[in-house]
């Protein structure tokens, strides 16, 4: 059994999701600044969790060990 337990980080259990297969997900940035601009194709992702790249999921999991 291993002795010490890993914390999570705290901005990043925050800010992404694992889904039930095991994906990272997130929310786009910017959801509520200058929204009348905004193209609706652009609007309409800020509804959806959209994935992240393999290079940085890697890097994620590293960030929230329990969360798998």
């Amino acid at each position: 059994m291993a002795k010490y337990k890993i914390k999570t980080h705290s901005g990043a259990k925050r800010r992404f999701y694992v889904s039930g297969r095991g994906k990272i997900t997130h929310r786009k940035h910017h959801i509520n600044n200058f929204r009348r601009k905004k193209r609706p194709a652009t609007k309409r992702l800020f509804s959806q969790k959209l994935g992240v790249p393999k290079a940085e999921a890697k890097r994620i999991r590293k960030l929230m060990p329990y969360h798998t």
